[in-house]
């Protein structure tokens, strides 16, 4: 009997090591993007001129909480986005104040019970015309919007656009054939 019991807490301890390693590799191979908030990253296109990634989401989001999951701690989108863009996250449905062109925006009929339920619109979310989460906004270098990107993307679909738009590659893109023409010989290289 006391033969099975030390074999027993050797397994609890064996169990418990592997189960400690495998955590903490997770949480260190997982990729943190540099979230900035947007008066940040435009005080810092000032500085060194790189566009801005805005990935505006809910609280209540599923897809939202995907796309943070599953892409943004993607290693290659995260450092692709770290040394290529300025990241922002906007709470669609926040009360964070926000300035954006000299005008500071908020969400006046923001209300605190339902801070993980549907909310009021944040008056930036608003003045951009987001009406689907996660969309993701690119800014050019001077904070001008090139367009929003509705909805949950994979690394690779991630991927085609801050290609795009790092490379200024949608300047040249007219039509809808064009866009399908640059998709369709797009060679995706991220994982996931």
């Amino acid at each position: 009997m006391k033969l099975n019991t030390l074999k027993l807490i050797a397994m609890k301890k064996i169990t418990f090591v592997f189960l400690l390693t495998l955590i903490t590799t997770v949480y260190v191979s997982a990729q943190e993007i540099n979230w900035l908030t947007l008066d940040e990253a435009i005080a810092l296109q000032k500085k060194e001129p790189k566009k801005i990634m805005m990935d505006i989401y809910t609280n209540w989001c599923g897809p939202c909480k995907m796309l943070d999951k599953n892409t943004f701690q993607n290693k290659e989108v995260a450092d692709y986005v770290n040394k290529h863009y300025y990241a922002v996250k906007l709470n669609g449905e926040g009360n964070d104040v926000v300035t954006y062109k000299d005008k500071a925006y908020g969400n006046p009929n923001y209300d605190p019970a339902k801070a993980n339920r549907r909310n009021s619109a944040h008056e930036l979310a608003r003045y951009f015309q987001i009406n689907a989460y996660p969309t993701v906004l690119f800014f050019d270098e001077t904070a001008e919007v090139i367009t929003p990107l509705r909805g949950y993307q994979t690394p690779p679909q991630l991927e085609l656009y801050l290609k795009m738009f790092k490379n200024d590659d949608h300047k040249n893109i007219k039509t809808q054939d064009e866009f399908n023409t640059y998709y369709n010989a797009f060679k995706a290289e991220f994982k996931g």
